[in-house]
Formats: C-alpha cells, sequence, structure tokens
C-alpha cells in the first residue's frame, strides 16, 4: 500500500452521516499511522470530531456564513473567505482526498484540495468528473453505514473493528454524568429536519410513561435548538419528562446519549449516536429506507414497509404518514423488555 502524507476527508453535514462514517478515521489511521489526517467539515458537525485523536486538524467550511455574505452582496468579502480557504487547503499538500459526500459541492472541494488523487463516494450531481475514481455505495447491503464500509474495503484499508466512534470530552462526560446521580435514565430523540421521518408526536408523552412505569427510569428528550417549540407540546402532556431540548450542546448531548440506559427515537443523528455507543436502541423508520443490520442485538430498527416505501424526501400519502403509525407504543415497549439487558 502506497503511504499517504496528507489526507483529506470531506463529509460536509449532516450530524447523522458524519457519524455513520466516523469508523474510516481509525481505518485510515491503521492503514497510514505516520499520515496527517484533515476533515472538511460544515460548522454543526464540527464538534462529533474535534476530540479525536485520530485526526490532526479539522477544517471548518463556514457554509452559512458564506451564503449570508451572498445574500448581502459583500461579493469581495465572499470572495476573499474562498481565497483563503482554498489557499489553506493547498498548504497542506494533500496526497489524497477522499469525497464522502459524493455532491458538486464536496466534489468542487476535493479539486480545489490540489490533492493528486481523489476519491469519490458514490460521486453524483457531476462531480465524477472531479475524482480520478468512483467507488459505488453498494446499496444492498443492510449493514449501517455499509457504504463506508465498501469503501474501505475497496481502498484496502484496515477494517478490523470497523465500529462509529464518537471521542467525548471529559467535561462533556462530566456535564452528562450529574443526571445519573440519582440513578440510571432513557433518553428520547423525537426531531428531525422532515416531517416524514416524524413518529406522531401525541404518542411520546405516553410512550415515555409507559417506559417510567414499566422500567422504573426517568426520561430525558433530547433535540436541537429548533425543537424547542415541538418539545414544549411534548412536555405539556407527560410534565414527567425531563426536558434538555435546545438546552445541552451537541457534545453534552452526545454523552447523555453514552450514559443513558435506553435510546428510542427517530431517524436523526441522535439516534444512531445510542447504536454506536452501544446502547440499547430503537430506531423508528419510515420514509427512509433503514439498515436492518446495526451491527449490535442490542440496537433494533423498527420499520413497517409499504408499496410506497422508501418515498424518502418525495411523501406522498398526502400527510398521512401511514407508515409511522403503524409503529405502535405496543410494539415499542415489546421490543424494549428484548433489548435491555
Amino acid at each position: 500500500m502506497t503511504q499517504q502524507k496528507n489526507i483529506l476527508i470531506i463529509r460536509l453535514s449532516a450530524i447523522g452521516d458524519v457519524v455513520f462514517s466516523s469508523p474510516l478515521i481509525k481505518a485510515l489511521r491503521r492503514s497510514y499511522p505516520d499520515a496527517n489526517i484533515s476533515w472538511l467539515v460544515e460548522p454543526a458537525a464540527a464538534p462529533l470530531l474535534k476530540n479525536n485523536p485520530d485526526i490532526d486538524e479539522l477544517i471548518i467550511w463556514p457554509k452559512a456564513e458564506w451564503k449570508q455574505l451572498w445574500k448581502q452582496r459583500k461579493y469581495l468579502t465572499l470572495l476573499r473567505a474562498l481565497g483563503l480557504l482554498r489557499k489553506r487547503l493547498k498548504a497542506k499538500n494533500f496526497d489524497m482526498a477522499i469525497d464522502l459526500q459524493g455532491l458538486l459541492k464536496s466534489g468542487i472541494w476535493a479539486l480545489w484540495s490540489g490533492a493528486p488523487q481523489r476519491i469519490g463516494l458514490g460521486s453524483k450531481e457531476g462531480s465524477a468528473r472531479f475524482m480520478n475514481r468512483v467507488i459505488s455505495r453498494q446499496g444492498d447491503d443492510p449493514r449501517i453505514g455499509s457504504e463506508y464500509y465498501h469503501l474501505a474495503l475497496e481502498m484496502k484499508l484496515d477494517v478490523a473493528d470497523f465500529a462509529m466512534d464518537i471521542a467525548l470530552s471529559d467535561e462533556d462526560v462530566a456535564y452528562a454524568a450529574e443526571f445519573r446521580h440519582n440513578g440510571e435514565y432513557a433518553v428520547i430523540c423525537p426531531f428531525t429536519t422532515r416531517p416524514q421521518k416524524h413518529w406522531l408526536a401525541s404518542r411520546w408523552p405516553e410512550l415515555a410513561q409507559q417506559i417510567m412505569r414499566q422500567q422504573g427510569l426517568p426520561v430525558i428528550m433530547l433535540g436541537g435548538p429548533g425543537d424547542v417549540a415541538a418539545a414544549a407540546y411534548i412536555q405539556n402532556e407527560n410534565s414527567k419528562i425531563i426536558n434538555l431540548v435546545g438546552k445541552s450542546s451537541l457534545t453534552q448531548t452526545a454523552a447523555i446519549i453514552k450514559q443513558s440506559s435506553l435510546l428510542v427515537g427517530v431517524d436523526t443523528g441522535l439516534t444512531h449516536m445510542g447504536i454506536a455507543f452501544n446502547v440499547p436502541t430503537l430506531a423508528l423508520f419510515g420514509s427512509t429506507c433503514p439498515y436492518s443490520d446495526t451491527t449490535h442485538e442490542n440496537a433494533r430498527v423498527l420499520y413497517h414497509k409499504m408499496e410506497c416505501s422508501p418515498c424518502r424526501r418525495n411523501p406522498s400519502c398526502d400527510g398521512d404518514f401511514t407508515c409511522m403509525k403503524k409503529i405502535t407504543i405496543e410494539e415499542i415497549m415489546q421490543n424494549v423488555s428484548e433489548v435491555m439487558p
């Protein structure tokens, strides 16, 4: 295997995809122990990578700031910022750039990195023209994060213990430990970016009550700042739920998940973290095509396939979301009893 001195990973977003792709970091480090490994990422997902000892440098693309400059017609300021980031990438003398996103924007960054070897994962939107090699995503594999495992195999990387990896700071761990002083707890993650991926909001309060009653665990609700209003509705229906939505940083939230005894959530990055941390996890899927192999015996996917499944971003049910309605509280609680130690 040719030794690489400087490697750039490009996965700009989102949180769940960064979690899924995290096993590649250790695989690259094992395969190229002396390489300098950098990761180009947007600010939202960067905290999940900043404490990883196998990443030498995080390079942040402030996409939202650049969009704002464009809207404000500050074109010269935007061009200067673009030039500075390109110059920073070029100065790293990358030997290899790996575009895990496979989009036009990520492909352009791979080209602008100056790396002579550019590998794209499932490249689309015309980004394949910027690559020396394109590796398919192998869509039939049911394993969680299968496309990244396939990429590692095709690149002949060391895939021993190819597991998702989120490194946390001591401060984050200490923050989460405060919630364990009175014993163990469960977490629920009801929120994501698309309504067709949501379970029924009216069922979360009763599910939390069932977890408290049957498992004897207090329930913490997690989510981001954009979920505060939806979380207020759920808590209003069950005041016993501990509502931390929008109150914890991303890494503090990850630490809370790591120390939990159970996680129930929809198809969102926080739910995938539960599997990464080997927490008993139930993932509720509907509009998206789920992985069925979680690689963990204590993690399961609950999914009712419909004729229209998976609709992904184009639901055809006029907002009925029957696939999610079919997941009942009783089904979840039955699986809770089976995944709990």
